[in-house]
């Protein structure tokens, strides 16, 4: 928590050593339990059943904040993608944040909450005629351009009398993230437009042709779990040599900036978490130096924080369905799995998974906690510590779940994707109810 300025957590393990995971409003009770948002998390098994996803709306705020207070002058946009409800709209909202959608599904949702269109910026690879019309529609505030054939089919959809504020998505060639799948800044991959090639000039020359599309500036999207602030600093220098050159080849000075989001945060004790502080204090150093060198004005930062904000505020819970000794490896299964977090199969992301709701004076074992889905990648954490007496019956907690999730959640095995629950001060409401079976008969439509 100390990358945002939020206060320490109280005990959560007799050792502490998964303290700075779990939200600032957890405590360690008496009897085994923790408690979040002044929650008791048995409570909430109890009460909603398992598996669940809690979040701590305090926490939520207080990290919009911390952004806030990082960047004072820049626009925040939350990334919807990592987790969207109607409580999530109104919440960043409420603390002076705008909304990054990636779905006209997503845009819709958060017109529909009351979100202000104006205050949101719309992206994507590959986005439909369909999504960019309802964008235009709905009257949303940016649409990142990423492919060339974008540019004619949003002046075409604008007509003569339309006008659309645009930016254009560029591929700085800068190589960051956590794992492979989630690089996406540099030019060998789908998003954005090269420098390299010359791919995004001549998508810039084009959107500046055209009367209808208002070119308010670059965006770039560097990757997701990224730890360090040098990736950023070297984007910017390389997004401001080519607002430089635009304004060599056309005379035209652009006012933003967008640098999107992609920072980290720490799954398991001693992973390293991107400092929100560092990173404004480098990024704007870097943005006024090379803004100085270029004789720019230094243009206004746009930033898209998803993860950072959502993922440590969240805490999944799962109930222990068996405990398997297969040879020298102890198998603990839960209710859950792949359907709720695929992460872990998709990246080799690792949990640090937690007995809630009773104390054990049992060494702890190294385990593998797996889900209930018929694929051996299943597994929500490998070779984890839990006590030796794990058993049917029991509660485990897995913190920092509040970031793709639910947003990734699928229907397989037909099993339904688990409700939301929002804690604060001692109370616990249901934000998404679970997914029912009768949910699943009602979309199956022919015989």
């Amino acid at each position: 928590m100390t990358t945002l300025d939020t206060p320490p957590a109280a005990t959560a393990t007799p050792d502490g050593s998964d303290l700075p995971l779990w939200p600032a409003s957890t405590w360690h009770m008496p009897d085994g339990d923790l408690s979040v948002g002044g929650v008791p998390l048995t409570g909430i098994a109890d009460r909603f059943d398992t598996p669940v996803y809690l979040l701590d709306e305090d926490e939520v705020r207080a990290r919009c904040r911390a952004y806030r207070r990082a960047f004072p002058d820049a626009g925040v946009y939350y990334a919807a993608k990592a987790f969207l409800s109607r409580a999530m709209v109104h919440w960043a909202d409420d603390e002076g944040l705008g909304l990054d959608v990636c779905s006209a599904g997503e845009l819709r949702l958060a017109v529909t909450a009351g979100f202000p269109p104006e205050n949101m910026v719309l992206h994507g690879n590959a986005k439909s005629p369909h999504e960019l019309d309802t964008a235009l529609r709905l009257g949303v505030g940016r649409v990142v351009i990423d492919s060339p054939s974008e540019i004619a089919r949003l002046a075409a959809a604008l007509g003569p009398d339309g006008r659309q504020r645009v930016m254009v998505r560029v591929a700085p060639g800068v190589s960051a993230g956590g794992h492979d799948k989630i690089r996406t800044g540099t030019e060998d991959q789908q998003f954005g437009l090269a420098i390299g090639d010359g791919s995004a000039q001549h998508a810039i020359a084009r959107v500046l042709d055209r009367p209808e599309l208002e070119l308010t500036g670059l965006h770039c999207h560097l990757g997701s779990q990224i730890a360090s602030v040098k990736p950023y600093a070297t984007a910017v220098r390389r997004m401001v040599g080519l607002m430089a050159r635009v304004r060599d080849a056309h005379g035209v000075v652009l006012p933003e900036l967008n640098l999107g989001g992609g920072h980290a945060v720490a799954y398991r004790p001693g992973e390293p978490a991107l400092d929100v502080g560092r990173l404004a204090r480098t990024v704007l150093a870097a943005l006024a130096d090379g803004c100085a060198a270029a004789r720019l004005p230094v243009p206004r930062l746009l930033i898209e924080p998803g993860r950072a904000i959502v993922g440590p505020a969240g805490v999944a819970l799962y109930r222990v369905l068996a405990v398997k000794h297969m040879g020298e490896r102890i198998f603990v299964a839960v209710d859950g799995g792949m359907s709720d977090n695929p992460r872990p199969a998709l990246y080799g992301v690792r949990y640090t998974p937690r007995l809630v709701g009773r104390l054990t004076k049992a060494a702890p074992r190294k385990v593998t906690v797996v889900g209930r889905h018929c694929e051996a990648g299943d597994v929500l954490a490998a070779d984890t510590d839990l006590p030796g007496d794990v058993r049917p019956g029991d509660l485990l907690a897995v913190p920092v779940s509040g970031a793709y999730h639910l947003s990734m959640a699928s229907g397989y095995n037909l099993v339904g994707r688990p409700p939301v629950v929002a804690v604060a001060e001692g109370r616990a409401r249901l934000l998404v109810r679970r997914e029912s079976p009768a949910d699943f008969r009602s979309r199956d439509v022919g015989l």
